[in-house]
């Protein structure tokens, strides 16, 4: 058991480990076997996030010319429907290199615009890496100049990805090994709607009229390139762009401005005020609409709903040459149901972006509110 913990709203959390963590130990467990003959108990393993994670290793087995075994995954305090799930991992030797293919309950890319191409293993980038420095490090803790073969399983992952939007992303036949930081840091909604709520009469005790709500690290580092705001006295509100507005008109800002990626506020474009994808998807029905509306050929809009990522639509509607008057009418439908969540009690605007496309879609008010936002924040 992982005994990191992070504060939510005054409540103390543990921390879990991601599919990806729990991927490379199981690959790190089978590479020593095979490696060493000897059957493995514990690993140890390095993460991004800088945290080192000690992993029990549950059904080892040393085959001919293979070794595997398994990981629970443990989410800690997060609301994860992995937590508990075994990842697997069978490791056999090869010439050279580290190739890494998907088993049982690995989910196959099937749209573009994922992390991974068209066809591949939904494994992404980032524990690619974490298995390949694993079993690279057993390499030479071993003296073995050869490569490896590491196939990862989900014995459950098919049934699990059911209960996803996966199918709808483009990927099939099971979840996603993910994580950036190879550790989960608990996300309960209530603690964070509290820890929201915190931040927001902190502004109001500092004397703020305006607010700046970012979604989360895009948005952030967006603000810090390009406009001239003070991030020290911003909100992230992550998904949560209804509750944290409703807090906002309860301690009586005068303007609230958000944001984010497109890829999320895009769903303001239908009135959706959580734009987490396990609240609410309709992404691409709301291009597909704003498309219509701007003029767009129904061979263009037949072909939104197939892309997994905004970015891949927008690839799209600027193949037929819609993309402005498209997004114009995603601003002005993002605006009313922003306007209409306020009801005249305080100036509300939007500003999403997508450095891929260098796509700024800025509601009727956001350019207003960023003015006043830099001249109250900046003194």
């Amino acid at each position: 058991m992982l005994n990191e913990y992070v504060y939510r709203g005054g409540k103390m959390l543990r921390c879990g480990y991601t599919t990806g963590s729990c991927a490379a130990a199981a690959s790190k467990a089978a590479a020593e076997m095979l490696l060493s003959g000897k059957k493995t108990e514990v690993v140890t393993l390095p993460t991004p996030k800088g945290i080192t994670l000690t992993v029990d290793i549950l059904d080892p087995l040393i085959g001919e010319g293979f070794a595997s075994c398994a990981v629970k995954k443990d989410s800690g305090d997060d609301p994860d429907i992995t937590n508990g799930t075994l990842v697997c991992a069978k490791v056999s030797p090869a010439d050279t290199g580290v190739a890494i293919t998907g088993g049982k309950g690995v989910g196959t890319v099937t749209k573009p615009g994922l992390d991974q191409p068209v066809g591949a293993a939904a494994i992404n980038s980032v524990p690619r890496q974490m298995i390949t420095e694993a079993v690279t490090e057993i390499a030479g803790k071993y003296g073995y100049k050869g490569g490896f073969t590491v196939e990862i399983s989900v014995p459950e992952g098919e049934a699990l990805a059911k209960r996803t939007f996966n199918p709808r992303l483009g990927i099939v036949g099971g979840i996603s090994i993910i994580g950036t930081s190879g550790i989960i840091e608990p996300m309960s909604n209530a603690a964070l709607v509290d820890t929201i709520r915190t931040e927001i009469k902190m502004r109001k005790a500092e004397g703020h009229e305006t607010l700046l709500f970012t979604l989360g690290n895009y948005g952030e580092n967006f603000i810090r390139r390009e406009l001239p705001l003070d991030l020290e006295k911003s909100v992230k509100i992550s998904n949560f762009i209804g509750d944290a507005t409703d807090i906002a008109l309860e301690y009586g800002f005068s303007g609230i401005l958000i944001i984010g990626h497109i890829g999320k506020l895009v769903k303001l474009g239908a009135g959706i005020m959580n734009t987490h994808s396990s609240f609410a998807d309709g992404r691409m029905d709301v291009l597909v609409t704003c498309g219509l509306l701007a003029g767009a050929g129904a061979e263009t809009l037949r072909r939104l709903p197939e892309c997994a990522t905004t970015d891949a639509a927008l690839d799209i509607l600027d193949e037929a040459g819609f993309t402005e008057k498209t997004l114009d009418i995603l601003a002005e439908r993002a605006g009313y149901y922003l306007e209409a969540k306020v009801k005249g009690a305080a100036d509300i605007g939007a500003l999403m972006f997508s450095d891929m496309h260098a796509v700024r879609v800025r509601t009727e008010k956001a350019d207003e509110l960023i003015k006043r936002i830099a001249e109250e924040y900046n003194g």
